[in-house]
């Protein structure tokens, strides 16, 4: 079920490079090209004033979150907390041989979601997703899929909307035809694959 909140409300975006999306990290204001900058252009569009914040940063993982939490998430005390996290920690396995537990994740998550417990702010979870552009991106999934669990068990704990993407984007990917349509590498997504998640964000979040 969607939640309402004022049109005047402060939207954050926490993430890696996908929620990034080329944004300027030396502009604080700057939204980048990707859903957080569609998901402000449809609320204007209906006549909303959000402030919008878009603090991702490419490369990071649950545990990058968690060391700069408090400037970048905290202390800017949003209305609105979205959190897209998780694929990085996966990644790091199988190019750097640098994994990241699913115990390690978890905990990380959950602090990240602590200080919101009870002031007042909204979560949005979306789930790390991955969506196979070559035959060995599916050995991925070995160590992805129990990160989405954690995040649908944290989205219970902590009463969030859950944005369940993998599904969604695997499921636009076979309606294209052809799964680059949606994320070039499998990970990082077309204007398509945006336009998508920004679509199923703003239905879970009704700003006015």
């Amino acid at each position: 079920m969607a939640f309402d909140i004022p049109s005047s409300a402060r939207l954050v975006f926490q993430g890696d490079s996908i929620t990034a999306a080329g944004r300027d990290t030396d502009d604080d204001r700057s939204l980048g090209h990707g859903y957080v900058a569609a998901v402000a252009e449809t609320l204007i569009a209906t006549g909303s004033a959000p402030d919008v914040l878009n603090r991702g940063i490419s490369g990071h993982r649950a545990a990058d979150l968690r060391a700069r939490w408090d400037r970048d998430a905290v202390q800017l005390k949003p209305d609105v907390l979205s959190v897209l996290v998780g694929i990085n920690d996966t990644w790091r396995r199988y190019d750097s041989q640098d994994p990241t537990s699913t115990a390690d994740y978890e905990r990380d998550y959950r602090a990240l979601l602590l200080p919101f417990r009870d002031g007042g702010t909204r979560l949005v979870l979306i789930e790390p997703f991955l969506v196979p552009v070559r035959p060995e991106q599916w050995e991925w999934r070995a160590d992805l899929d129990p990160r989405i669990q954690v995040v649908r068990r944290l989205a219970a704990e902590f009463d969030a909307q859950l944005l369940a993407a993998d599904g969604l984007l695997n499921q636009a990917a076979r309606e294209a035809g052809d799964p680059t349509a949606i994320a070039d590498d499998g990970v990082h997504l077309t204007a398509l694959g945006h336009a998508r998640l920004a679509a199923e964000w703003t239905r879970l979040v009704r700003v006015g």
